[in-house]
């Protein structure tokens, strides 16, 4: 059973992260049926003010650190990262018997108390190259929502941490209390997908200028049936040396670049056109909707589709 929920909070922590930790947990819902639980504000000095990321807001926590060794979860807030996390928190953190929970970049926070050390996690996408460079034996998987590794349980970006959380619920709560939090806050009590489909895809860039016209030349015609061949015809080069310097160029294969052009212009198309997907696998060079759904779910995460409902512009 989940009964007491300890917050730990320092300089730079993240509001709407807190702010999403104080719904799921801090709110009295007996009312609605959620069993009650002891929710504890904490910091290194109790009722002190914590500086926010947010100019002229603190939050004034009424427990110390200690106030962790006995409560159920741990769930920490994103805050800004920074090189050396206080050494009472790690602590705290690393001496509890509590399950944790890290929302978006508190990830860093296990991660510098040496808790995800040959355990699955995870965290924002746009931190994964440093937190994989400051943690290399941490299993990263930069491609969920969230991570419930059993005692840890690590979430990706800020709405991917009422995920965790709700998650968390349900395991230890069960569905009905869950869906109930669920329905006061009008969220999903579930979603599908990852977050990958937020991610901004990085397009491969050439070291050099050999093959930047081809390139270009291939992205302004991407519904033409374009092949390897084809484009080594182009470079003027014979298949092999046109294959090896593509790699040399660009650190991935012309078949993978190709197909993840295609991916980014089918992505556009679904945000910024009403086109139906027969359509816009014909104008991204997939030629039929079947091909696309599997090229787009593999690099997304989830179908064309669904992609649209959520990112559609129109």
């Amino acid at each position: 059973m989940l009964r007491s929920v300890a917050v730990p909070l320092i300089d730079g922590v993240a509001p709407f992260e807190f702010g999403l930790l104080c719904e799921v947990f801090g709110y009295d819902r007996t009312d609605d049926g959620v069993p009650p639980i002891d929710f504890r504000v904490c910091g290194e000095f109790p009722n002190q003010p914590v500086a926010t990321q947010v100019p002229g807001v603190t939050i004034t926590p009424e427990f110390g650190f200690d106030a962790l060794h006995d409560a159920d979860l741990v769930a920490l807030p994103a805050a800004r990262v920074r090189e050396e996390y206080p050494e009472k928190l790690l602590r705290a953190i690393q001496e509890t018997g509590a399950t944790l929970l890290s929302v978006c970049s508190a990830a860093f926070i296990l991660g510098a108390a040496g808790l995800l050390d040959d355990r699955r996690c995870t965290t924002h996408w746009r931190e994964v190259g440093q937190f994989r460079e400051r943690f290399p034996k941490a299993q990263l998987d930069p491609d969920v929502l969230f991570v419930d590794d059993g005692n840890i349980i690590t979430s990706a970006g800020t709405a991917a941490g009422i995920d965790a959380c709700l998650h968390l619920v349900r395991r230890e709560l069960g569905t009905k209390v869950a869906n109930t939090i669920a329905r006061r806050m009008v969220v999903p009590p579930q979603r599908d997908g990852g977050q990958r489909q937020f991610v901004e895809l990085p397009i491969p860039e050439c070291s050099a200028d050999s093959l930047e016209p081809v390139l270009e030349q291939v992205l302004d015609t991407i519904a033409d049936n374009h092949t390897v061949a084809s484009m080594a015809k182009l470079a003027v080069m014979s298949e092999r040396t046109f294959a090896r310097r593509f790699v040399a160029e660009t650190g991935t294969t012309p078949n993978k670049w190709l197909s993840l052009q295609r991916v980014l212009h089918a992505r556009r198309l679904l945000e910024e056109t009403d086109l139906d997907v027969d359509a816009v696998a014909a104008r991204s060079g997939f030629g039929t909707a079947a091909l696309l759904r599997h090229h787009f779910h593999r690099v997304v995460g989830v179908a064309p589709s669904d992609y649209r409902r959520t990112f559609s512009c129109r």
